[in-house]
């Protein structure tokens, strides 16, 4: 079942409308329309079940080797969640979720800033 066609993200302040690309077995992407920004919802099954959502970002910038030109740069975030097969309730699961997401979150993302600083 994929989500609600389109998805919409919020990045710097700007909505971005992201309308359903493509439909797979156990997958679903997003694209906006200027093709930067990408969203992906999967699951895999085998001896663990991992569901996955990820943001691809793209932008163009000057190379800073060759500064007249510009390039295209990208980056990635994305949350997995790795269960085993039986054990965990999709409740469970969403309780550890929502304690990781207070703890990355409180002080106004202080710990992913951090993170993104170099820290550990």
């Amino acid at each position: 079942m994929s989500y609600t066609d389109p998805q919409s993200v919020t990045i710097s302040g700007s909505a971005i409308s992201l309308p359903r690309v493509s439909v797979g077995k156990d997958t679903s992407s997003y694209l906006s329309a200027d093709g930067l920004v990408r969203l992906t919802a999967a699951s895999t099954y085998g001896k663990r079940t991992r569901r996955s959502l990820r943001i691809d970002h793209s932008k163009i910038s000057a190379d800073p080797f060759i500064p007249a030109q510009n390039v295209k740069q990208s980056m990635s975030c994305y949350i997995v969640f790795d269960t085993p097969v039986v054990g965990y309730t999709a409740t469970e699961a969403l309780a550890v979720y929502a304690g990781f997401k207070g703890q990355f979150t409180a002080a106004s993302d202080a710990l992913i800033t951090k993170l993104l600083g170099g820290e550990s």
